[in-house]
């Protein structure tokens, strides 16, 4: 049951996830980060660009790992550039969302994506 429940987790953040890139890149969900008129190549248009290629790759489960681990360090520079000089406290600093997808980027990056992902499937046609 747990490899089913891991890839459950995956999707639903990783939609969850997606989503703060396509606010950040093009405005959807009444977003206020820019939406659409972010600089090309800005550090928030990377981001959003990351969490948008990195959340669609993940609810597919297709380079779980290595993608997990790229953006659990993006959300770690997030965290520590943008709401730790605010204070220590992640609940006072707002930084809850970028801790919480930090650590669990990190999980992934280490369990990989499940039993329901692609790279699951295509592991079962390699053997």
């Amino acid at each position: 049951m747990a490899p089913y429940l891991q890839s459950v987790l995956r999707i639903v953040a990783a939609f969850m996830f997606l989503q703060a890139g396509t606010m950040k890149l093009f405005g959807l969900a009444d977003g206020d980060a820019g939406g659409g008129s972010l600089p090309v190549m800005s550090q928030m248009w990377i981001g959003g660009v990351l969490e948008l290629i990195g959340g669609a790759l993940l609810v597919l489960g297709l380079f779980t790992r290595p993608v997990a681990f790229v953006l659990a360090g993006e959300m770690a520079v997030a965290y520590f550039q943008f709401h730790a000089p605010q204070g220590f406290w992640p609940i006072a600093n707002q930084g809850q969302p970028a801790v919480l997808y930090c650590f669990i980027w990190l999980f992934f990056s280490a369990a990989g994506g499940g039993a329901w992902s692609l790279d699951a499937l295509l592991a079962k046609r390699r053997t």
